[in-house]
């Protein structure tokens, strides 16, 4: 197995840090990444800590349903003092049972929303979840807040995200998506057809504002990214363990690694693996737009050293994808993770 990334820019100056403070949510969604056999959850020490320690641009609190965080006051509170920029990932919970005051400690809003109608939504999620998540945007909105729709690609809705897009639109909202990872189940995991056509799909009926997903960047013609995963993110799991993605197999880096690394946490072993290129990519003409695809699908089909399923040069396949850039946004999650954002068009 190979694991020595090829050349890479020196580590930023500040991260973009992922924050589960609680894995806990009120919802069961199948196709969550997160472990629902018990509840963990960060202490406000365990954050101070972090944001002593780590140089930090931005802070996402992600996972679970925050909210649902027994002290999440407190420590909503504590971040909204930070010189960051702090966004949330929410089923729409969160945002319902906190005050206005507390709504704009957010710069930005993320609903979560993988179909397009109100029925699909709440058959996956739960009665009502459509109707909380398009009153708490409306309410965003109204504060002045940022609001953002995140859906995550899979195989029930790989050619429909386009109509998500429309409805972010109503807020002004882009749509951010990230392809389905296998981190519980591949019941949800799309083929390799699947993953090209939705991509074909989406970029055919909406603009795009930034494009992450490695192999995505590279056929659509695009440079090498600079940050991104193993670079510039560090993610907090609710456990107290530190990974370079959110969809990292293992169990994780224990938190006393980054308290006592820093910055300099990108060059333990589990980062160095993010940046890895396999050595079956050297060579190939994409190799630095694409650095052997999502090294995070890689790590948990424990084929790290292996390309990315989705590759299409070891098929033999050349796709090219037309895509028209818009406008870029000052979103927060722009370089987080290997995410895509697209809007709709007028």
């Amino acid at each position: 197995m190979s694991e020595t990334p090829t050349t890479v820019a020196e580590p930023p100056r500040s991260f973009s840090l992922g924050l589960g403070l609680t894995n806990a949510c009120n919802l069961a969604c199948t196709f969550c990444y997160r472990d629902p056999s018990r509840v963990d959850q960060l202490g406000p020490d365990q954050v101070r800590a972090v944001l002593a320690r780590l140089p930090v641009r931005s802070v996402n609190l992600g996972t679970g349903e925050n909210g649902m965080h027994p002290q999440f006051p407190a420590l909503l509170e504590l971040l909204r003092r930070e010189p960051v920029k702090l966004t949330i990932t929410s089923n729409g919970h969160t945002i319902a049972v906190i005050d206005d005051a507390q709504v704009r400690a957010f710069a930005d809003v993320e609903f979560s929303i993988d179909y397009p109608t109100r029925a699909e939504q709440d058959a996956q999620r739960g009665e009502g979840n459509w109707d909380l998540v398009m009153e708490q945007a409306a309410r965003c909105r109204r504060l002045g807040i940022g609001v953002t729709f995140i859906a995550v690609m899979m195989r029930t809705n790989f050619d429909r995200l386009h109509e998500i897009a429309a409805i972010a639109a109503r807020f002004d909202a882009p749509l951010r998506i990230n392809v389905y990872q296998a981190v519980r189940t591949d019941a949800f995991a799309l083929t390799y057809e699947e993953y090209w056509a939705g991509f074909a799909r989406l970029f055919a009926e909406t603009d795009a504002i930034a494009i992450g997903e490695p192999l995505v960047r590279a056929f659509a013609g695009l440079p090498a990214r600079r940050g991104g995963c193993g670079a510039g993110t560090v993610r907090v799991t609710p456990r107290g363990t530190v990974q370079p993605c959110v969809y990292w197999g293992g169990p994780g880096q224990g938190l006393e690694d980054l308290l006592q690394a820093g910055a300099a946490i990108v060059e333990t072993e589990p980062f160095v693996s993010a940046r890895s290129l396999p050595e079956p990519c050297r060579g190939c003409v994409h190799e630095a737009a694409c650095h052997g695809g999502c090294a995070g699908r890689r790590r948990l089909m424990d084929r790290l050293d292996a390309v990315d399923p989705y590759c299409p040069v070891v098929r033999g396949e050349n796709p090219r994808l037309a895509v028209t850039m818009a406008a870029s946004r000052d979103l927060p999650k722009l370089e987080s993770a290997c995410t895509t954002i697209v809007q709709a068009r007028p």
